[in-house]
């Protein structure tokens, strides 16, 4: 007989969750594991596992509660156990040489950003004495198996990068200590000496397979499509996609393609370094103005566009480095930073990377504004405790995957909903985002088909390349970052797909719909709907 469920059981999840976790909780906001770096040495992976399954027996004897926030939280909890204990034994992070590099670099990375100031100085150099067994303890797990030479690659250039990083601009912060250059120094070798022990190992295909591809498509995003159903109809938009797009482009201008109209959308930029700056400023206050009657946005809680802090300029273009991360729910504090990446030696360059359009679309709506920020920011008063934390960026991606349909699902459709406000795009600006939910489809199909085998590292790379409109420098980090997150890249397109087709069932109003559905929070998309359902929210 099934006993009532215990909410206790989040606070058991969380600490079993941060046990394997530590930089997973400084980016979440709790300070109890500042100090430490993830457990690494032989016979983790069999205690993890061993915990995961008395957590489950714990809650799998609870029955589903009446409550809706508990409801989730089970929910939730069920599903991260099933799926880290599947990765655990057949796709453990410790193959990932990059995963070694990237939770060592964030380990000291978190501890230095504005949502983690004043820095907490004992965990830093506490964390960065630590990084040398952690590095070793990597190393003595790797020898001797095999990793894709694309994750060997990427943990090199990592290593070089935050090497460098430690011995030089980390001095550049403004809260350096003398006394962080000795455990500095010794963690900078640490680095080196894991680069250089990466030499030699076997290649790898680093497909996961269907069967696990299909595991967290049900179990970690709750979709009800397989593989091979999600790429029947991806396929499909991609093709529809590109006739839209011809059909828009004519409609401008009869006398250039689309990829003209798209590639002259560069040349209408702000006139100046400092314009760029106050061009994401305002259209951060226009999207949330003109889109208020959409989804309320979240002004309570402040958004600073500023220069990227000197110190960190040169490591982030080798990292995971967001200049939009999301706030540590746990300790949010009053407001979050926006970096902005300053020019470099070629003004004209920096200029069109700041193209109106892309800050328009990218920076102040998908990442500011109502995107993922007004996002973030309801879900700290969602009613499942791990909802208001599940979505937190970490040193590879989100913490809990199954998030994601919600999470970027949103901030991809609200780039479009603001097509609704007359005037907010131009013509021009709007063939822009049809390109985008065409690269957003293409992305379920490079997922899929790489990890299903159909397609190599390779034919990702050039069908990327050469088809779907990505920008030639991020082709590569793009692929390589999808093989290592199964299930990453489709979440986007199926994201926003789920939420029209939520919205066109809904019984109320537009603002309501979006309000309600961001108060959720972090969780997938799919079972957002579910509880929608079970409410009467909507239509059959």
């Amino acid at each position: 007989m099934k006993t009532a469920y215990d909410p206790a059981l989040v606070d058991r999840f969380l600490a079993h969750y941060w046990t394997y976790h530590p930089v997973d909780a400084t980016f979440m906001g709790n300070l109890d594991n500042d100090a430490r770096l993830p457990p690494a040495a032989a016979g983790v992976l069999d205690a993890e596992r061993a915990a995961i399954t008395e957590l489950r027996r714990q809650l799998e004897a609870t029955e589903v509660p009446d409550d809706l926030g508990h409801r989730l939280d089970r929910r939730l909890m069920l599903s991260e156990l099933q799926i880290q204990d599947t990765a655990a034994r057949l796709r453990p992070r410790f193959d990932n040489p990059a995963w070694f590099t990237g939770e060592a670099a964030f380990s000291i990375i978190a501890l230095l950003l504005p949502q983690s100031a004043p820095v907490r100085q004992l965990a830093l150099t506490d964390r960065m004495t630590a990084i040398g067994t952690f590095l070793d303890d990597g190393l003595r797990y790797l020898a001797g198996k095999p990793a894709p030479k694309s994750w060997v690659a990427r943990a090199v250039r990592e290593a070089h990068a935050v090497s460098r990083f430690l011995r030089g601009d980390l001095r550049l912060h403004e809260e350096f200590s003398d006394s962080w250059v000795m455990p500095a120094e010794q963690a900078a070798a640490a680095f080196e000496l894991f680069a250089t022990g990466l030499a030699g190992l076997d290649d790898k295909d680093p497909a996961c397979g269907e069967a696990y591809l299909a595991d967290v498509m049900a179990t970690v995003h709750g979709l009800d499509l397989t593989p091979s159903e999600a790429v029947a109809r991806a396929e499909q938009a991609f093709d529809t996609l590109e006739t839209e797009l011809e059909q828009m482009a004519e409609a401008i201008d009869p006398a250039r393609t689309w990829q003209e109209i798209v590639g002259s959308l560069a040349s209408v930029h702000p006139d100046s370094e400092d314009a760029v700056i106050d061009s994401y400023r305002h259209w951060d206050r226009r999207a949330k103005t003109d889109g208020a009657s959409l989804v309320s946005p979240a002004e309570d809680y402040a958004l600073e566009y500023r220069w990227l802090s000197p110190c960190f300029r040169t490591v982030a273009k080798d990292l995971y480095f967001l200049f939009y991360r999301s706030p540590p729910g746990l300790n949010a504090k009053s407001g979050s930073t926006y970096w902005v990446t300053p020019p470099g030696d070629d003004l004209a360059a920096f200029l069109g990377a700041n193209s109106t359009a892309m800050v328009k679309s990218i920076h102040s709506v998908h990442h500011g504004s109502i995107g993922h920020h007004t996002q973030n920011m309801r879900a700290r008063n969602a009613a499942s405790r791990l909802a208001r934390i599940a979505g937190t960026d970490c040193a590879l991606g989100l913490a809990f995957l199954g998030s994601g349909t919600l999470i970027e699902g949103w901030a991809c459709y609200v780039e479009d909903l603001l097509m609704e406000v007359p005037g907010f795009y131009t013509p021009e600006e709007m063939l822009l985002l049809k390109q985008f939910e065409r690269r957003n489809a293409a992305s379920v199909l490079v997922d899929i088909k790489l990890h299903i085998g159909a397609w190599t590292m390779e034919e990702a790379i050039a069908f990327y390349r050469d088809k779907a409109g990505f920008a030639p420098a991020r082709v590569e980090g793009e692929v390589v970052r999808n093989s290592m997150l199964p299930g990453s890249r489709l979440m986007y397109w199926l994201g926003v797909e789920g939420i029209k087709t939520l919205r066109r069932r809904w019984k109320g109003d537009t603002l309501s719909f979006h309000d309600t559905l961001l108060s959720f929070g972090h969780m997938p998309l799919a079972w957002i709907g579910e509880e929608m359902q079970r409410a009467g929210q909507l239509n059959a």
